[in-house]
């Protein structure tokens, strides 16, 4: 009997394992359930009703059914433009940086000299991005009205007036043959560059991680049955690391829909005009949608993920 009951009491290493990932993430649960929660019902709440602040604190509400929901979709100026657009950016946003984190996480996870300031070098927009400095450098930009900012514009000016330019590269592409849809995409990713390189420290970190921790023995495996670097690539290197993808994908999408135009149009409906209703709604539709994306993506790319321990 004793020896059952032992049998019984021993757990499975892949329940072990599910069990330390629960305790993993449970501080987040914790957080999750304490704050993010209520404020999730709430919205769904005020998404119903009309909100009126009381003068001496505190707030009263109207229910209204779907009278917001109606607005928003069949008479509110600009938000089907605006959550439209900022759909289209995230789903044009997201494969670009994720593939040029992976290439920039690929180059600096070679030994070269330097490489710890390279790295650096590309954390620094996370770091720039912060409130404070963000507003101290568009003071540091209102406040240089010539100098370098009117260099820079005649700088831009002479280049626009060279006559090659990035309409000249996508006629002479068309010209040969490539589809529009294809052209539209890469002008779109030559537009966004900046906007790449400043969102993708965060992942370029994790895919540099995911690369460190793939055993080198699979490599050595890998030359002595003679494949090349691109069958290496292929059968090795993104096998390996496809879970981060996954995860940089995830984050990749939250931080879009955080910087998208339909915040900012939520926070200003709330704060702004003081329609609290309108922009609970604005919020839970955008978060819906973005759901949604989610699992979608993730369904895609789970089906070809590998889990190794």
């Amino acid at each position: 009997m004793s020896q059952v009951k032992a049998k019984k009491k021993k757990m499975s290493l892949s329940r072990k394992h599910g069990l330390m990932g629960y305790l993993f993430i449970m501080p987040w649960l914790i957080g999750f359930l304490w704050f993010y929660l209520r404020s999730i019902l709430l919205s769904v709440e005020f998404s119903f009703s009309n909100l009126t602040v009381n003068p001496g604190g505190g707030y009263t509400l109207d229910f209204v059914g779907l009278d917001n929901f109606l607005y928003a979709f069949r008479a509110h100026a600009t938000y089907k433009q605006v959550l439209t657009t900022s759909i289209g950016n995230m789903l044009i946003d997201v494969p670009l940086i994720t593939f040029f984190s992976l290439f920039m996480a690929i180059l600096l996870n070679r030994k070269f000299k330097g490489r710890t300031l390279v790295r650096a070098i590309f954390f620094l927009p996370v770091i720039l991005n912060s409130g404070a400095i963000v507003d101290a450098m568009a003071l540091a930009r209102s406040m240089m009205s010539g100098g370098l900012s009117n260099a820079s514009a005649e700088i831009a000016e002479a280049a626009a007036g060279s006559g090659v330019g990035l309409a000249y590269y996508v006629e002479m592409f068309g010209s040969l043959g490539i589809p529009d849809v294809v052209l539209e995409y890469l002008s779109g990713a030559v537009g966004r560059i900046s906007d790449i390189i400043n969102a993708s420290g965060v992942q370029i970190i994790i895919f540099i991680a995911a690369l460190q921790s793939i055993p080198g023995s699979m490599y050595e495996v890998a030359r002595i049955e003679g494949a090349t670097a691109y069958e290496t690539f292929w059968k090795v290197t993104f096998p390996m690391i496809m879970p981060h993808i996954i995860t940089n994908v995830v984050y990749t999408v939250v931080d879009s829909f955080t910087q998208s135009e339909v915040v900012e149009l939520a926070y200003d409906t709330a704060f702004t005009e003081m329609n609290y209703g309108l922009s609970s709604v604005f919020s839970l539709v955008s978060t819906v949608i973005t759901c949604l994306i989610l699992v979608i993506v993730c369904r895609l790319i789970q089906k070809r993920t590998f889990y190794y321990n």
